[in-house]
């Protein structure tokens, strides 16, 4: 059945490119620059391939890097060219807890609303990030696939973006520290303590610390297990998102937890994009469902 709108989303969400294509997604990509360097790069770019493994070797390695929204030029170049082929919009943007990306966007849809009121242009602050937002994305296009409109599924993502649980863990509290996300006592001794916290994205759409445990494998456990307190039953039939960053190995753990614990058969295995992961640093875990509470 053919799609009454489009979907747009932004390069936070961290879905693979090969669902990008399926789902006929439209991705504006945020940005960043590395090592005060004049240049700037898009964390997502249609058909391009990112060796983000390169990305965070060089994180490993001491670069810092600085982050930004996406174009705002480019995001209403993107609308305009939809709304001028009579199509309408759907906008599903990088948690207002995290990024200023969603606000920005969604002024820009506005803006355009005004000049085309016979197009509808709908946007949604998902509250969500990384295969969080990505996994609102990927329901939302299902539900377009089927024959929804565009006020149902803007409707249903509402109703149901503060059920999709974020657990995190990360590896190297320093990199938390650099974001501002905890204080450098608590890096440090955590660091020295081998205490990893576990945290989510809360209903604000802020990412909470919740607990600290000690060692990367309790830590891990701790994501599923965190899954097995809340997740929405008959969790076998769910799809569940997982994000890395640059650490295969422990996303492919965990996975095989998810099936082994809970029956689920699919699993969607991709990198935190490099502006998340310029905040929460390499071996970032990151595991994604649908609950009955964040």
């Amino acid at each position: 059945m053919a799609r009454s709108f489009e979907i747009v989303t932004d390069s936070s969400c961290n879905l693979p490119e090969h669902i990008i294509d399926e789902l006929g997604l439209h991705i504006l990509p945020l940005t960043f620059m590395v090592d005060g360097e004049d240049k700037v790069y898009q964390s997502y770019l249609k058909g391009e391939t990112t060796d983000l493994a390169q990305f965070y070797a060089m994180m490993r390695e001491g670069k810092v890097f600085k982050t930004s929204l996406p174009s705002i030029a480019d995001a209403e170049k993107l609308v305009r060219e939809l709304i001028d082929a009579e199509k309408d919009v759907l906008y599903l943007g990088f948690s207002s807890g995290l990024s200023g990306t969603c606000e920005a966007v969604s002024l820009v849809m506005r803006q355009l609303s005004q000049e085309r009121p016979d197009r509808a242009l709908v946007s949604v602050d998902t509250l969500a990030a990384s295969g969080g937002q990505g996994l609102l994305v990927w329901y939302a296009a299902k539900m377009a696939d089927e024959g929804a409109g565009i006020a149902e599924v803007a409707a249903w993502v509402e109703e149901n973006k503060l059920h999709l649980a974020h657990w995190f863990t990360v590896d190297d509290l320093m990199f938390l520290f650099r974001g501002g996300r905890v204080s450098r006592t608590s890096a440090w001794a955590g660091t020295l303590l081998n205490i990893k916290p576990v945290m989510h994205v809360d209903d604000e759409g802020h990412l909470i610390p919740l607990e600290k445990v000690r060692g990367r494998k309790k830590s891990l456990n701790a994501l599923v297990d965190h899954m097995a307190a809340s997740a929405n039953a008959p969790v076998s039939e769910q799809t569940v998102f997982i994000t890395h960053g640059d650490c295969i190995k422990d996303a492919e753990y965990v996975a095989d937890q998810v099936k082994q614990r809970f029956g689920v058969k699919d699993v969607i295995i991709n990198y935190v994009d490099p502006v998340i992961g310029a905040h929460s640093g390499p071996g970032t875990m990151a595991l994604f469902f649908l609950a009955d509470k964040r």
